[in-house]
């Protein structure tokens, strides 16, 4: 799985968002924060609002937060506002993907892809990461030594 900048940004911002709580954060002080640069950052935050992820309100008490509760909002909800389906394959999604002969498996194998990266980042919210209090089916998934080997080149 690969993730753009795009989306690392989004999800470092979003959980910005929520180690804030219902307080009202400037843009400034997430990119500042997360080390984003700002103009990035606007347009993220734009996915955020129009994904129903983040709100935002003008003036000198103004800024952003968080549509509803950090807890109830998840890594994926946030992938999807601003990069679309979780798993898809030259832009389709993987049970619209069809092979012939030998590699007609292969769209099984995205499909079980799509459900792995689901049970993870649908159960990982925002609100979890912000208190490093993950879900123990994410933390026994890390207590694996081969979790940290890095495979192939």
């Amino acid at each position: 799985m690969r993730l753009s900048a795009r989306v690392d940004y989004a999800l470092r911002a979003a959980v910005a968002l929520a180690g804030y709580g219902d307080r009202w954060v400037s843009a400034e002080q997430i990119a500042e924060d997360q080390g984003i640069p700002r103009k990035f950052l606007e347009s993220i935050l734009l996915q955020l609002r129009r994904g129903g992820i983040a709100t935002s309100k003008r003036g000198s008490e103004g800024g952003h937060q968080l549509a509803r509760p950090g807890d109830r909002i998840s890594l994926a909800d946030v992938i999807r506002a601003v990069d679309g389906p979780l798993v898809g394959v030259r832009g389709e999604r993987p049970e619209e993907v069809t092979y012939a002969g030998t590699a007609a498996a292969l769209t099984n194998v995205w499909i079980a892809l799509r459900v792995s990266e689901r049970n993870i980042l649908e159960s990982v919210s925002l609100a979890a990461v912000a208190a490093d209090d993950l879900p123990t089916s994410v933390t026994k998934l890390l207590e694996d030594p081969d979790a940290w080997v890095i495979r192939g080149a």
